[in-house]
Parts: C-alpha cells; sequence; structure tokens
C-alpha cells in the first residue's frame, strides 16, 4: 500500500443540498507536518474530522497509514464498518479541538488517563505514571492534581494534548487549536506543537497562525470554497503564492 501517512482522494463532503468538500486530494508523508489555511467555511473543520471519520464523507477515499478509513471496499463498492471498528481505527489517530472538552470533575491527570484505562485496558497506576510524564511534557508537571477549573485556557488546551497523545497515536489532527485563547496563552500551545514535530508526530494542523506554518510546516494547503487551491513549500507559498485566491487571502492575514 501507500507509504504516506494519510492520502485523500477526490474526497466529497455534503451537508444537505450544501457541498462543504469539493473533491479534496492531499498526501502527508510521515513525520510530515501540514498546515491547512484558508478564509471560514472553506471545508478546512469539515476535512479534518473526515480524517477520523467523525464526518463521513459522500464520495472519494481516505487512507490512514495505508488503510481505508471507516469503509471496507469489497468489488469496487465501499461498506461502512461497524462502530466499534471505526473506534479502534480512531485509536491511532489523536484530534485536539478548538475548545477543550476536558472532564470537569476530573483532574488533570485522571483527564489524560481516562482513555488508555477504558480504551485500552491499561491498569490505572501505569495509566497515571504515564500521564503525569505526558504532562511534564507540555509543560505542566506541577498541574497534575489541578481541575479544569483552575487552569488558564492554554494550561487546558496543554491537557487535551497530553490526552491525546496518551493514546499513543501514529498521527494527530489540531482543529484551529489556538483560535478560543487569548492572545497571550497562544505560544505556550504553540510551543508544545513545536517539540511534536521536532520528535517526528506526523501532523496536520488546520491554523490562522502564519507564523507557525512558516516555521514549523513541511507542506502549506490553502483551501476556498472546498478545494485545494494551492498547496506547497510554506515559505514560498506565504512569500511567493502562485494563484490570484491565495494572494487574496494572504493580502488579508500576513
Amino acid at each position: 500500500m501507500s507509504s504516506d501517512m494519510v492520502k485523500a482522494e477526490a474526497v466529497h463532503k455534503s451537508f444537505g443540498h450544501v457541498e462543504v468538500l469539493k473533491g479534496v486530494d492531499m498526501t502527508v508523508a510521515p513525520g510530515e507536518v501540514s498546515c491547512i489555511v484558508g478564509p471560514s467555511g472553506s471545508g478546512k473543520s469539515t476535512f479534518l474530522r473526515c480524517i477520523n471519520h467523525l464526518e463521513k464523507i459522500n464520495a472519494g477515499r481516505l487512507y490512514v497509514d495505508g488503510t481505508l478509513v471507516g469503509y471496507r471496499e469489497s468489488g469496487g463498492k465501499l461498506y461502512e464498518l461497524r462502530d466499534r471498528e471505526v473506534a479502534a481505527q480512531r485509536r491511532d489517530i489523536g484530534m485536539v479541538f478548538q475548545r477543550f472538552n476536558l472532564f470537569p470533575h476530573m483532574t488533570a491527570a485522571e483527564n489524560v488517563m481516562e482513555a488508555p484505562v477504558q480504551v485500552k485496558k491499561v491498569p490505572r497506576a501505569k495509566a497515571r505514571e504515564r500521564a503525569v510524564e505526558l504532562l511534564e511534557r507540555v509543560g505542566l508537571g506541577d498541574k497534575t492534581g489541578n481541575y479544569p477549573s483552575q487552569l488558564s485556557g492554554g494550561q487546558q488546551q496543554r491537557v487535551a494534548i497530553a490526552r491525546a497523545l496518551a493514546m499513543e497515536p501514529k498521527l494527530m489532527l489540531f482543529d484551529e487549536p489556538t483560535s478560543a485563547l487569548d492572545p497571550e496563552l497562544v505560544g505556550e500551545v504553540l510551543d508544545v506543537m513545536r517539540g511534536l514535530a521536532e520528535d517526528g508526530m506526523t501532523m496536520i494542523v488546520v491554523t490562522h497562525e502564519m507564523g507557525f506554518a512558516r516555521e514549523v510546516g513541511d507542506s502549506l494547503v490553502f483551501m476556498d470554497q472546498g478545494v485545494v487551491v494551492e498547496s506547497g513549500d510554506p515559505r514560498q507559498v506565504l512569500t511567493d503564492p502562485r494563484h490570484e485566491r491565495t494572494k487574496s487571502f494572504l493580502s488579508k492575514v500576513l
């Protein structure tokens, strides 16, 4: 099969009569950081949610590490997988949302432990040890016993990243992870993501942070109106875009 970590082929997605994705093609290599930018409503977040089958595609194919996501193919036809099979696929795909969605009644460590204990049946003591390690990795080693209400937005988002990492994913998806944060808290989250990139984690990041895309991204994808308009090296796309739609968008955000 393909050596790509992510491969999208002519992916279409509609909500009712509204076609949100109109044939998206994209590949992401293992260890690559791919940043997706574009105006609101261009289909960026929907595409990300399709990668782990939170949204079902209407046409096309999506593969993660060579495996078809959400479906099995037989005789040229797609058959949707059972919920249990989809859940098994999702274990390998970490996702961090705009909103942190932490369990308010659990401490930071308990939030990070929960999925490994419940899904992977990791013993609680081992899961806790790993949770403390991951919280230290994201700079929160002193906050293991704090509840979400006792943490800043940036700290909560870093707990959410640690929680996603606790499942030992092969791919991390970030859906505008800093857009709900106060400006002074954005840097601490981006620093954690920068560290993950340096460690070789494959990442797809929907973001408005052009500086992050330029510094950390291996590729930059500009989406508009449900299609990939332009993609390439982030520095090249940001400084010398080829397409008029890309130029128009970047002139407003840079």
